[in-house]
């Protein structure tokens, strides 16, 4: 089975290290090398994590002579923006009518005459 594309999206997310890199990008392209002096690993392993976002369509790399420089591919991420939105709202109303109740379990205590 062919993972859709969130999916990816989120897997790419779900690692702090492939976050940190995508908010290094967010400051503008990098190469390989400059995404990885941050960490306490190799260049093929920080390679594996770009490889990782880049099938998720996070990043992109182009080429420049001898540099292939990443940089941050922003759709995707709002596709996911996008994707949880929709569950915002839903915890939002959830909240909300958890408030109308609390609220109606005080006017209740404060009738019936108790305190907390």
């Amino acid at each position: 089975m062919i993972p859709d594309h969130l999916t990816l999206i989120f897997a790419a997310l779900a690692d702090p290290t492939r976050r940190a890199i995508l908010a290094r990008l967010a400051l503008g392209e990098a190469s390989v090398t400059e995404l990885g002096k941050p960490f306490d690993m190799s260049l093929p392993a920080i390679s594996k994590h770009l490889k990782v976002l880049e099938n998720a369509g996070l990043v992109a790399r182009g080429r420049d002579a001898q540099w292939r420089p990443c940089r941050l591919a922003p759709a995707p991420l709002k596709e996911a923006a996008a994707w949880l939105e929709e569950y915002r709202r839903f915890w939002e109303d959830s909240f909300d009518r958890l408030d109308d109740y609390l609220r109606e379990l005080q006017k209740k205590d404060k009738k019936n005459g108790r305190r907390k």
